[in-house]
């Protein structure tokens, strides 16, 4: 039988890369594209095809030819919540994650690739339970991610199986990355105690994003990947505990919160920046319970669950540098 092949776009990312090693535990055969430089030697065994060139500035003529011959395709490149572009955000983040993923879905089609796998945001599942928050109409990031769904799905038609994973906190380390968990991190082993909002969220160990990665080839869909459901507490609580020291986690009221809020969204003005994430209407998600079940995806996907004490545990030694995984 022949090998199988997936192309991952992002593959020396965060998830792309444990999502390539999954692949390769697999038996398929890897080709990784990425932005240079590599964020560490020695990423990839040497049958990974490795190709580091931006997507952005590659012709359509380049980027069909590194598909053609492959039977799946991930896209796992995109602007997250953390950028803070300059004002207005909406087209940066619809040039990021909506145009983008559109070229990539279009470019697959015309190399013959036959399984997409999109890798998106659990905020657009919030935007579709919660309409009276508006979330797209508050928030270019989430708005981005909404459009970028609906776009790809518009876009692969019936030539290609598209699945969506709309992914939630995901927690773990690789090789030359500082987890974008640090300034938290760092928060977490400074303080004396744990001052944070209400509410909770979904968590999943990185190992287990990558299953369902490769699980989801062939499936059409969207799909809420996760594991743990944690209230903020709980999550902050079991973070100072694997630091070495548990502290007390104080949970502050929603007007304190509103408060912050609206000094950080006079700081992005003063900046000419506008934040992914509209910081005030962001509140009543932060201080939210964004939970879910994630066992229908599990069941679809075949993913893992458990380990996040040790992904957990793997984040904070990356971030600070006690050792490189």
């Amino acid at each position: 039988m022949a090998e199988r092949s997936v192309l991952i776009l992002g593959g020396t990312g965060f998830i792309g890369w444990h999502s390539a090693h999954e692949f390769l535990r697999r038996g398929w055969q890897v080709t990784a594209v990425a932005l240079p430089p590599l964020p560490a030697p020695n990423l990839f065994p040497p049958s990974v095809r490795l190709e580091l060139a931006d997507f952005r500035m590659m012709s359509d003529d380049a980027f069909a030819a590194l598909l053609e011959g492959h039977e799946a395709a991930v896209f796992a490149i995109g602007a997250d919540d953390r950028t803070t572009p300059k004002a207005p955000a909406s087209p940066f983040f619809k040039q990021a994650n909506v145009d983008a993923t559109v070229r990539f879905i279009r470019l697959c089609r015309r190399a013959g690739v036959s399984n997409v796998v999109l890798l998106g945001s659990y905020f657009s599942h919030f935007a579709r339970l919660w309409p009276e928050l508006e979330l797209t109409r508050h928030h270019p990031y989430i708005r981005s991610r909404v459009e970028q769904e609906d776009a790809a799905i518009a876009e692969a038609s019936s030539d290609i199986a598209l699945a969506i994973l709309e992914l939630p906190y995901i927690f773990g380390a690789m090789p030359g990355r500082v987890p974008l968990w640090k300034p938290l991190i760092d928060y977490v082993r400074a303080a004396p105690l744990i001052l944070y909002p209400r509410g909770g969220t979904n968590c999943i160990s990185v190992q287990h994003v990558a299953e369902a990665i490769a699980g989801a080839v062939g499936k059409s869909g969207r799909f809420l990947i996760g594991d743990e459901n944690l209230s903020w507490k709980d999550l902050l609580g079991r973070i100072s505990a694997l630091t070495g020291r548990r502290k007390p986690v104080v949970t502050l009221p929603d007007w304190l919160v509103c408060s912050g809020a609206s000094l950080l969204r006079a700081l992005h003005s003063l900046q000419d920046r506008e934040s992914g994430l509209e910081p005030v209407a962001f509140v009543k998600v932060q201080t939210a319970e964004t939970y879910f079940d994630p066992s229908p995806a599990r069941a679809a996907l075949g993913f893992g669950s458990g380990g996040l004490d040790e992904a957990l545990a793997a984040t904070i030694a990356a971030c600070t540098d006690k050792r490189q995984p």
